[in-house]
């Protein structure tokens, strides 16, 4: 009977310190990604002449991409109208944001056929792409 009761006690306490921490957090509106995650961001400059139709299409690219399991979260958006500055770029026309847990999941992720595929089908679209890759330290 003892053991329950401190089996009870110890998840009521890692709850509360569960809530503390959830609380602290949401108080100062911060998230925090863990470190070792990795940043995938692509950056898309699709062609001048693509029609509507054509630049909706496109966007069914990260709908494919989402179906590959080691990625751990898909984004994607567009030049946000920020202050134009010297240091800022905003000549691309989407940018792709994926996370993934680790270095081997990036590698699955980049040999995967989907990602394959979906980069050959659509690259009609586009005229440039950057990637750039960060491990969140």
């Amino acid at each position: 009977m003892e053991r329950r009761t401190f089996i009870g006690s110890t998840v009521l306490a890692m709850a509360a310190s569960t809530s503390l921490v959830k609380a602290k957090e949401k108080e100062n509106n911060k998230t925090v990604l863990k470190s070792g995650l990795i940043l995938h961001s692509v950056y898309f400059w699709l062609r001048k002449d693509l029609t509507e139709a054509e630049k909706k299409d496109f966007l069914n690219y990260f709908e494919v991409l989402k179906k590959i399991p080691e990625v751990k979260s898909i984004n994607y958006g567009v030049p946000a109208q920020t202050e134009k500055r010297e240091v800022v770029d905003h000549s691309y026309s989407y940018n792709l944001l994926l996370t993934f847990e680790n270095l081997a999941d990036i590698s699955v992720y980049g040999n995967h056929p989907e990602h394959i595929k979906g980069a050959q089908q659509y690259q009609k679209y586009w005229e440039r792409v950057e990637v750039k890759d960060t491990i969140l330290l």
